[in-house]
């Protein structure tokens, strides 16, 4: 409840000035205007003889603001919790700001000296100490402040806050104004042949100025880069930065000079790199800030104790992006109603021209049904139109369609294989949906005996779908359970020896709890999906996911422009290149950035990128 928003800050919209009205009532505001990134709230302490309402109110508005160390804002607690709150524990994340009510009955004896209040809302995400986002199915809030009267400098009993929760708890417009979402980006693990895949770890930062640390935004962002992966992704991926690596004492701001070179001061941890690991550092700051635009970082500089370490500059930092990908622009693929596979070239700027493909995809006699590409572009993995048998081909040369790599034992169609999908390691992924046997399997470059993959997270779901993340060290899966079917986020972890290897995946998140039913799903850059669904009792909407199970920042809710029936999308790696739908009454239709939907095709099905 926020009543006394007057009394706990002061607002300043930064988008526009205008003169400041000295008569009339004082009236409650919102500290903070739902989609309004450049409204700025400066807490303002209690006043003197302020009621218990007033404190709590005043202590709420507070943390919503960019207070420098949560000075004023711990004005509103007691001495004592006063120096041992911690706001950065974590962020309870509310669908609205937190309710107010009581005061909660006290003893008699006891009401003029103490106190209390129930804060309540509807929880729908949590944000730990490491910035790490997780999305939540809306469950009930519940936290109780206490308050007792204390002495002040002055002499004066005030009421003050005694008992309070570590963390902050925000409504969902003050955390979206507060926070914003980055990529930092490290190695991913147990790679061969000299393989150096970044894999995106989206963590959340302060839009300004932390309060805590009192860092800017590129710098609250190195700063976690350093601090390592999120325990989520920690299995699965490597930081080339030695233990203990980071910035040096007193370092809060950091920019690119006038020539977009940013040089960043690290403790003497650093110095244990070698030259070859050091350009690999810089290379996991140059792409962690490529998406701020408050740093247009060029080049970097790392510094250690005994100066500098290392440069590196965007061209040179493209090495170490490198993945299985054709080197070109990404190709369309589908397939027609003959059940041939078909291919738009990656290179026409307009619609393009099909083609069917060479081999037997392309001019066999099997008609098929869904389709996978490889990254590179050379092979295909195609799914009977009966959903029974799994074919791989070359893409680039003729010859007769080998025998199936896999075959399903399902009666129904719909009970059958899975569309299949690649890895960057050009291992081919596909779920046979068998209700007497449901698995899902991986095959080693798309070729030999299939190898089951333990979900252990399942719990009596079974995989509808299954997609491939750039990185490979992330799978989502379309998880049908009780009638529903939702959208659940992966870790692939590969264990045992290259001759008899364990590969699992692990740690299941829900990744758009608010939609009861998933019926299509697509990787669109490294952290991204575009996902299609409903919210319960709602309509069918595309919108975008990340990686965490959050909205992504650029748009308020994700959703996407309006297109009716879509059946499945198609988005790449490349997040310039348009996003394909293939809906039931108009075909197959894409969305170029800034464009409308148009129609691509009239006639069909599985369209995809590689991947």
């Amino acid at each position: 409840m926020r009543t006394t928003a007057l009394l706990g800050c002061c607002v300043i919209v930064l988008a526009g000035c205008g003169s400041m009205p000295v008569t009339g009532d004082v009236k409650a505001v919102d500290a903070s205007q739902p989609g309004d990134s450049q409204v700025q709230v400066y807490a303002v302490a209690p006043r003197e003889g302020a009621a218990p309402s007033e404190i709590v109110d005043g202590f709420l508005e507070s943390m919503t603001s960019d207070d420098p160390g949560f000075r004023t804002t711990r004005k509103y607690l007691s001495a004592d919790a006063a120096q041992t709150w911690q706001p950065s524990e974590g962020t309870t994340v509310l669908t609205q700001a937190p309710n107010r009510s009581g005061p909660l009955l006290q003893d008699e004896e006891n009401q003029e000296t103490e106190t209390a209040y129930t804060l309540t809302g509807e929880k729908v995400a949590a944000v730990d100490a490491q910035s790490s986002y997780q999305p939540l199915a809306p469950t009930d809030y519940s936290q109780i402040l206490h308050l007792v009267r204390e002495k002040g400098a002055d002499g004066k009993q005030e009421w003050r806050i005694d008992i309070v929760p570590d963390g902050l708890v925000l409504g969902q417009s003050d955390f979206k104004r507060l926070y914003r979402s980055v990529n930092k980006y490290y190695y991913a693990s147990g790679q061969a042949n000299g393989q150096s895949t970044l894999v995106a770890d989206p963590v959340y930062v302060r839009n300004r100025t932390d309060p805590v640390s009192r860092m800017d935004t590129a710098t609250q962002t190195v700063r976690t880069l350093l601090e390592g992966p999120t325990n989520w992704l920690r299995p699965v991926v490597d930081s080339r930065f030695p233990t203990g690596t980071a910035l040096r004492k007193g370092v809060v701001a950091l920019a690119p000079d006038d020539q977009n070179v940013l040089k960043v001061p690290l403790n003497r941890k650093a110095d244990k790199a070698s030259r070859a690991a050091c350009r690999m550092m810089a290379a996991q700051v140059l792409f962690t800030l490529r998406d701020l635009t408050s740093a247009r970082v060029e080049q970097v500089e790392l510094e250690g104790g005994r100066g500098r370490l290392c440069a590196l500059d965007a061209d040179e930092a493209a090495e170490f992006s490198s993945d299985s990908g054709s080197g070109g622009p990404d190709s369309q693929y589908f397939i027609d109603a003959k059940g041939k596979v078909q291919r738009i070239s990656g290179t026409t700027e307009d619609n393009g021209t099909p083609e069917v493909v060479l081999g037997p995809l392309g001019t066999g006699a099997v008609a098929m049904g869904s389709l996978g590409v490889a990254r590179d572009e050379l092979r295909a993995a195609a799914v009977s139109a009966d959903g029974q048998n799994l074919y791989v081909a070359p893409l680039n040369a003729d010859g007769e369609l080998a025998a199936p790599v896999v075959t399903s034992k399902a009666k129904k169609t719909a009970d059958r294989l899975s569309p299949p999908s690649w890895d960057d390691r050009g291992d081919l992924w596909i779920a046979d949906r068998d209700p007497a046997g449901p698995r899902l399997l991986r095959l080693v470059k798309g070729e030999g005996e299939p190898q089951e993959v333990r979900v252990p997270g399942l719990n009596g779901g079974h995989v509808k779908e299954l997609r491939m993340s750039a990185d490979g060290v992330r799978i989502a899966l379309l998880v049908t359970e009780d009638g529903h079917t939702t959208l659940k986020i992966g870790r692939v972890e590969r264990r045992g020896s290259q001759a008899a290897p364990e590969i699992s995946v692990e740690d299941l998140r829900q990744a758009a709890p608010q939609l009861t039913d998933v019926t299509a799903i697509s990787w669109s850059g490294r952290s991204r999906l575009v996902v299609v669904g409903k919210e319960a009792g709602g309509v069918q909407q595309v919108r975008y996911v990340q990686a965490d199970g959050s909205t992504p920042s650029s748009g308020a809710s994700g959703v996407l422009p309006g297109v009716n029936q879509v059946q499945a999308v198609a988005a790449a790696d490349d997040e310039l290149l348009p996003l394909m739908a293939e809906t039931e009454s108009d075909g197959i239709v894409r969305l170029s950035p800034g464009d409308n939907w148009q129609t691509v095709l009239e006639e069909g099905t599985s369209l995809v990128y590689p991947g």
